[in-house]
Parts: C-alpha cells; structure tokens; sequence
C-alpha cells in the first residue's frame, strides 16, 4: 500500500521540480522512487548527488550489483531487487550469481568476501575489527574498494528504506520500473 505518492513536476516544492525537471530532460523519464522523492528536495539532492559519485566508483560493476542485491534481500525492499536483478541480468550476470548475491556470497570467493563484508557493514558495522578489513586486503582489495563498499551499502540502504515507508512496490513483469 501507498503510504507517499509519487508527484508531477508541477506538485513538488521548487528545488524538486527543478530537479525532476532535469532528470526528465536527459532521460525522457523520472521514476516512480525520484519523483516520490520529490517531496523532500532535502532528501532528493542528497540521493543524486550520492547516486552519481557511487557511479564514479572503481569497483566492478558486476561486483557493486552483487553488493546491492544482498543488501536489498536483507532489507527487504521487492521493488529495489527487482531493479538490481534486472541490473545485474543486464552486466551479464547468471540466475545463479543474482540468487548467490541474494543468499550474501559469490562464487568468486574474492567477490564473497566483499559482499559477506558490505552485509556486516549494514547489519553491524560497529563489530567491524581491523582483522576485517585486513582479510579483504589479502582477498586484494585495496583500501578505496574498501571504502567505496561504504557508500554503495549507504545508498542501498537509503533507496531501500525509502521505498520501503513510501509504499513503492515492485513494477509488474513486463513493465519497466523507470516509467511507472
């Protein structure tokens, strides 16, 4: 069930029109998570703006939607790993490597590692010891991967919890989730 709706260009508070204005002029569209995120141009600017660095980031593409499909199945939010499962099918990645993502691990026993520690840096981030971060050293991951895990578990966790009390749920078979 709803619990915020979505809003058009014209609805939200200036600094979100603007935004969802510009969004729509370079993708033709806005989706139903930004423009219900329009209701706070706080929140809004923050999310893009975190969005487009965690896009810069040097990991894997493939490895930061292995990330953000187990911290989505954790979290719960239906609508977020439909996204990411659809991402992920996209970068080429097998049924199996998106259930194993969901379960916390990889078959790359380099990529379980990361994936096992961007859980823990959701579920207990203060349990964290250096003998952590020491082990994903030795996996060969250096210390910018080790942060940037940081930012792609923080934007999961906002996206996921955002449409998760906004009442977002996932789009229909067939029907992309950008559009709705």
């Amino acid at each position: 069930m709803r619990n915020l709706e979505a809003l058009e260009p014209g609805e939200a508070p200036a600094k979100s029109r603007q935004l969802l204005e510009d969004i729509a002029a370079r993708r033709g569209s806005v989706g139903e998570m930004i423009s219900t995120m329009a209701h706070s141009p706080a929140l809004l600017e923050g999310f893009l703006a975190l969005s487009r660095s965690m896009k810069r980031s040097k990991l894997p593409r493939t490895t930061s939607e292995k990330i953000s499909l187990a911290v989505q199945q954790w979290i719960g939010c239906a609508a977020c790993l439909q996204a990411h499962g659809e991402a992920a099918r996209g970068l080429g990645l097998s049924d199996a490597d998106i259930e194993l993502a969901r379960q916390g691990t990889a078959t790359d026993a380099r990529e379980a590692a990361l994936v096992q520690f961007a859980l823990q840096v959701l579920a207990e981030p203060s349990a964290i010891i250096p003998a952590d971060v020491d082990a994903l050293r030795h996996h060969g991951w250096n210390d910018r991967a080790i942060a940037e895990v940081v930012g792609v578990v923080a934007l999961n966790q906002l996206t996921g919890s955002f449409n998760l009390v906004a009442g977002i749920e996932p789009a229909p078979a067939g029907l992309d989730p950008a559009t709705r």
